[in-house]
């Protein structure tokens, strides 16, 4: 079993004792100041929110019970704390002298020519020079073993019982070219809460690629969105092949990060990333995260996942789809029952390969995403990025029966001009026979990938597939006067898949932090906003459902906010009712902004496999 543990893999040497690979072998992690990563900061005014949190949005019951003595501010940034089981350097890969030699050449051949011929020449586009895709708090931390008996503000719900997991990316080697957020390894954070006592950790979850690295001591695969264009992006590649000839690494056991979404299904933590075999993370009685290792369903899965995999709340079955960027079939649809029984693979036919992020279930369907952002390998051979916006391709949306035989059965509608890279909910109309799904529509549709002029927007929208018709609409559920940027969160999770009233979800500004989140009146339009405060921001909101009841948003949200002045970050918990301030949670180090999570009750962990 692979295990997360702080002795289970060697980390490399900071500084090689060979000159010409130290720029290179660096890891990203300072081991005497965890938390500072050593990548240039680009100057200017910090980004901050104009809008602060009033007292009048704190609950009643929102006053100090567990508080520490804290020091007064200084102007002066507050140094985080070295973890006291701080990992070793390693000893390095057990190469034959043949391997050393190839090695070697191939170091030699990256630096001279790939680095400083074909990358050095072309300047780094915003989304994917380091300096900006992982500065501030977007920057990696170190690991951190459970701290328990957190100070805590406030009154936490007592029904609120269990762990809050999110992961995010946490890259562990300091880039050797481009890197894009997405491409950093993959780091669970976890809060745990046990009759209102709470404790904190984080741990890399231990991909065959992190763990590979870790030996070599230098980044060695290929970052999917950061290198992987153009010319550079296409030496890179056959150096990867090159290295595996020479079995300097080993892609047989997936190059995957695992660092977007997370599951709990059939008694497992799944993290995911749609670039592999999702890898099972446990978690400890203690609170700690170890990583079991990948996970294929006992043999059933042999191809990837997408990020973003859909649990029914009343069957419990799990629904996902698979892409493929290089043959087809280039998507690929199956089921997993509640027991883990996987059903056969259907499938879909599309003519090209497309960046598929998230898609929806109803309670009969399944609305698959064909979106405008389609992957095309031969652009970089004209110097551009794999991953393109095709202006020429109508969007369209397939709804496929859940249990179809084939995919005969799914009927397409077309929807011009829409990407939403994330869906939040659909469900079905019959007395119109439509299907309603509700999504955020981003312009530009590859903005996130590739650099535009334009602003990014994000469009919180409904939109209805008429299955007798063929046709479709949409509109955004904000009025114009109240538009905002919406990404990142969730419906009540017991509703997925049912008419839901009202969405969480982040408010993505200043793109790309996370000022605050919305609660959103899906059929008035009418938005409740949460704002962190001045210099404060966080990412996606998790709604935890009261148990058993009847109202749709009775239950609480949970999210970090990190303090840019202060560099300190805490979990804050709000009335998603009321939007109220209920609790917060001192936590012992910085929490980097991050992607997705969910919330493990901990009557579920006790099944845990």
């Amino acid at each position: 079993m692979a295990s997360n543990s702080i002795s289970s893999n060697p980390l490399p040497r900071l500084i090689h004792q060979k000159k010409t690979r130290q720029s290179n072998s660096r890891g990203l992690l300072n081991l005497n100041r965890p938390n500072l990563v050593k990548i240039p900061q680009k100057t200017g005014p910090p980004a901050a929110a104009t809008m602060h949190c009033p007292s009048a949005l704190r609950s009643p019951s929102y006053i100090p019970s567990q508080y520490i003595e804290t020091q007064p501010k200084s102007n002066k940034v507050k140094q985080p704390r070295v973890p006291s089981d701080q990992k070793k350097p390693g000893a390095g890969p057990n190469w034959n002298i043949f391997q050393k030699v190839a090695a070697s050449a191939l170091d030699t051949l990256e630096e001279a020519f790939i680095s400083n011929v074909l990358e050095k020449t072309q300047p780094l586009p915003k989304t994917t020079d380091p300096a900006v895709q992982i500065a501030g708090n977007f920057a990696p931390v170190s690991e951190q073993p459970p701290t328990h008996n957190l100070p805590v503000t406030g009154r936490i719900p007592p029904f609120i019982s269990g762990v809050y997991v999110r992961n995010g990316a946490n890259p562990h080697m300091e880039p050797a070219a481009g890197h894009h957020l997405f491409d950093g390894d993959g780091m669970v954070h976890a809060v745990e809460i046990n009759k209102g006592k709470v404790s904190y950790a984080c741990r890399f979850t231990e991909t065959e690629r992190l763990q590979q690295e870790r030996v070599v001591g230098r980044p060695v695969f290929p970052k999917a969105i950061g290198e992987l264009h153009g010319h550079s992006g296409i030496a890179r590649l056959l150096l990867f092949f090159a290295r595996g000839l020479f079995q300097l690494v080993d892609p047989s056991h997936g190059t995957g990060v695992a660092n977007a979404g997370l599951v709990y299904f059939n008694d497992r933590l799944l993290a995911m990333s749609e670039d592999d075999l999702p890898y099972q993370v446990r978690i400890t009685p203690s609170g700690d995260l170890e990583t079991v290792g990948r996970y294929n369903f006992d043999g059933q899965l042999d191809s990837t996942m997408i990020a973003h995999p859909k649990v029914d709340p009343i069957t419990k079955e799990m629904f996902s789809l698979s892409y493929d960027v290089i043959k087809k079939p280039y998507l690929k649809y199956f089921s997993i029952s509640p027991d883990g029984q996987k059903s056969h693979d259907m499938e879909i036919p599309l003519d090209q390969p497309t960046m598929i992020h998230d898609f929806a279930i109803t309670e009969n369907y399944v609305i698959v995403p064909d979106q405008q952002v389609v992957f095309k390998l031969q652009e970089m051979i004209r110097g551009g990025s794999p991953m393109v916006l095709d202006k020429e391709k109508t969007s369209r949306f397939g709804v496929l029966p859940k249990y179809a035989s084939d995919a005969s059965e799914i009927k397409w509608v077309e929807v011009p001009d829409c990407f939403c890279f994330h869906f939040w909910n659909a469900w079905e109309e019959p007395e119109t026979e439509e299907v309603v799904v509700i999504g955020s529509c981003m312009t530009p549709a590859d903005s996130i990938f590739n650099e535009s002029d334009e602003s990014l927007k994000s469009i919180l929208t409904e939109i209805r597939l008429n299955l007798r018709t063929g046709k479709s609409t949409r509109r955004p559920i904000i009025s114009p006067a109240e538009q905002i940027n919406l990404e990142v969160g969730m419906v009540n999770k017991n509703m997925l898949g049912r008419k839901t009233r009202y969405a969480y979800l982040a408010i993505a500004e200043p793109w790309p932090k996370v000022s605050g989140f919305a609660k959103v009146d899906l059929l008035t339009g009418k938005v409740e906003k949460y704002i962190y405060g001045d210099s404060r921001f966080g990412g996606e909101p998790c709604f935890v459902p009261r148990p058993n009841s009847k109202r749709e948003d009775d239950g609480y949200i949970l999210t970090y906010v990190h303090d840019e002045r202060a560099s300190e970050s805490e979990l804050r918990i709000v009335n998603a009712a009321d939007m109220r301030l209920e609790a917060t949670v001192k936590l012992p180090s910085r929490v980097p902004y991050g992607f997705h999570g969910t919330f493990i009750e901990s009557k579920e962990l006790e099944n845990q496999a």
